[in-house]
């Protein structure tokens, strides 16, 4: 699925941040809105967002706190609010090197799980 296309099916759409842990972007209404101005299906939308929150849930404590709210920020402001594009943002981290953070795990020889 292509970034810009979901920034643009899902505008304005809001999200919950919960400190420390991972948003909570409203899957359906996401998927809903993508699935009725892009060529995806609601059903596949809404398995590729859950299995991209299973995986943040295996990853999420990896990152440093910097890093995450980078692209919890950059999900939002973009207009993605959306499991995968912040999966995506944090593996576009990892691919970045590793001084991609000074804090970060990776940094340290320890790269996060994909």
């Amino acid at each position: 699925m292509h970034p810009a296309i979901i920034g643009i099916a899902l505008g304005t759409q809001l999200v919950v941040q919960v400190s420390g842990d991972i948003p909570n972007f409203n899957l359906e209404k996401a998927c809903k809105v993508l699935s009725e101005k892009a060529d995806q299906s609601y059903n596949d939308c809404l398995n590729d967002e859950k299995s991209a929150r299973q995986q943040l849930g295996s990853i999420w404590s990896s990152y440093p706190a910097s890093i995450r709210a980078q692209c919890t920020s950059d999900t939002v402001t973009l207009g993605m609010n959306s499991a995968l594009d912040l999966l995506t943002c944090l593996q576009m981290k990892d691919d970045a090197g590793p001084n991609f953070s000074s804090n970060s795990k990776r940094a340290a020889g320890t790269k996060p799980p994909n």
